[in-house]
């Protein structure tokens, strides 16, 4: 089966790739490289013998010039809730007219399409709703769990939006041209290949931070830490899409939620405990109470349907997430220090 995955030397598209290529799958990636770190991702890529169309997805007529694929991996974003803030049309051209674009592009060649959204496509106020509280307990409860079925409306980032859209949209395509579509709204997603820096994930970055001796901030809801996500290991759900690739002619055009939901999650209080057992290092904290309009303090996924209909589960913990994420730190500081 011929692959081609957007965002190909991202963090996720390239363990995606690499993994893919170990299961014998004739493997192509996506990337216009512009993200620090995506040379080096480029250069493991190309050792196993996978090509990179090095353009931006936006560019519609490069796209229709490529090759055709059975199947397209969508991993491509700009995920950084921040950066959605500060440049809207950026976003919106990679997330959304991106998305378009390799629609247009499957229509064409009659390709399956595999799109990675987010859980960002549920509205702040309905994760707000299950705390209300400015300051969180320190206490860890799964009150609730975020599924399918749960309300889509009301404001979610700028990010969270194109995402949602891209999937209404590709509903739209299979609907009209019988396209054949999964689409994966993934939680926080890490491990090996995460680069520890701001746009890269909380974990990694608190990993980073404590490996290096840099001090952080606790930011929002009374800067005590309390904030709760679950955290799925990348191999994880690189086992899943195997899964799903393999099943899709029987298994498609679902929606699933997929994340660490009860097997791995964390606060960021417990999160530095748990760098601090590994690296050996504390870190100084500063207290930043004010909270972002855009920060939620809890979210947790529930993966029902998904092991329903794979039998999949994560296998890997919190613990096994920070893990193996520090060993590919500490082993790569060099090349993290050359390209940041």
């Amino acid at each position: 089966m011929k692959v081609l995955i957007t965002g190909g030397c991202g963090f996720v598209g390239t363990n995606l790739a690499l993994f893919l290529k170990s299961k014998n799958f004739n493997v192509n990636c996506l990337d216009n490289l512009s993200r620090k770190g995506s040379r080096y991702n480029l250069n493991l890529l190309r050792n196993k013998k996978i090509r990179n169309y090095k353009f931006d997805i936006h560019n519609f007529k490069r796209i229709q010039k490529l090759p055709k694929y059975d199947l397209i991996i969508d991993c491509c974003a700009e995920a950084a809730v921040e950066v959605s803030k500060k440049d809207i049309d950026g976003v919106i051209n990679t997330n959304f007219l991106g998305t378009l674009n390799i629609l247009k592009k499957a229509k064409k060649d009659r390709s399956k399409i595999i799109f990675l959204s987010t859980s960002r496509v549920y509205p702040i106020k309905d994760m707000n709703n299950i705390v209300k509280k400015k300051i969180i307990s320190s206490k860890i409860k799964i009150k609730k769990t975020f599924g399918e079925n749960d309300n889509l409306q009301g404001p979610k980032t700028i990010y969270g939006l194109t995402k949602l859209s891209s999937e209404m949209l590709i509903e739209e395509f299979a609907y009209a041209f019988n396209l054949k579509f999964l689409i994966n709204r993934c939680g926080v997603i890490s491990g090996p290949l995460q680069f520890g820096k701001q746009d890269q994930g909380f974990v990694s970055l608190w990993i980073w931070a404590h490996l290096k001796k840099k001090k952080m901030k606790y930011i929002g809801y009374g800067g005590l830490g309390n904030q709760v996500r679950d955290v799925l290991h990348i191999d994880d759900l690189c086992e899943l899409i195997n899964l799903q690739i393999r099943k899709f002619n029987k298994i498609n055009n679902k929606i699933f939620t997929v994340g660490g939901s009860k097997k791995s999650y964390t606060s960021l209080k417990q999160l530095t405990h748990i760098c601090e057992r590994i690296t050996n290092n504390k870190i100084k904290f500063v207290k930043v109470p004010k909270t972002s309009i855009y920060d939620i303090p809890y979210f947790i996924t529930n993966n029902y349907h998904v092991t329903k209909t794979y039998g999949w589960k994560p296998r890997r913990n919190i613990l096994k997430v920070v893990s193996d994420t520090f060993l590919w730190l500490k082993n790569n500081q060099s090349i993290i220090n050359k390209y940041f």
